[in-house]
């Protein structure tokens, strides 16, 4: 539920939280998630700044995801014409949502990172 004060302060935003979304994106820089992706065995590319990108928007646009699955299901619908998730899995070996989401600079969802969801390390 939106916090009346954040849309009291916020008020040309659409969603109360966007504003302070904004500001928590605006620490990450392209060079953090080079050394992020580096220490996790993966060199970035065209594609896998693609897929960042679609992150940090969807964050933006729609705040914390509730669950890692909202989060796959909305990246296997960008990138279907690719060949989704088998594609994203090719990208992000230890799982598009959780190795994203922390390349990106992204909170990881809950559950995420639980092996019965398939993004483990």
């Amino acid at each position: 539920m939106p916090d009346i004060n954040k849309y009291i302060t916020n008020p040309d935003s659409a969603s109360p939280e966007k504003k302070d979304r904004k500001i928590d994106l605006s620490e990450w820089s392209r060079e953090a998630a080079e050394q992020t992706a580096a220490t996790e065995g993966i060199t970035m590319s065209e594609p896998h700044w693609m897929v960042v990108e679609f992150l940090r928007k969807h964050y933006l646009d729609h705040g914390p995801a509730s669950s890692g699955r909202e989060i796959a299901k909305a990246l296997d619908d960008a990138f279907a014409e690719l060949g989704g998730s088998r594609y994203l899995y090719q990208l992000f070996p230890d799982g598009p949502v959780a190795q994203g989401c922390r390349i990106a600079g992204l909170p990881v969802p809950p559950y995420t990172e639980d092996e019965s969801f398939g993004s483990a390390m």
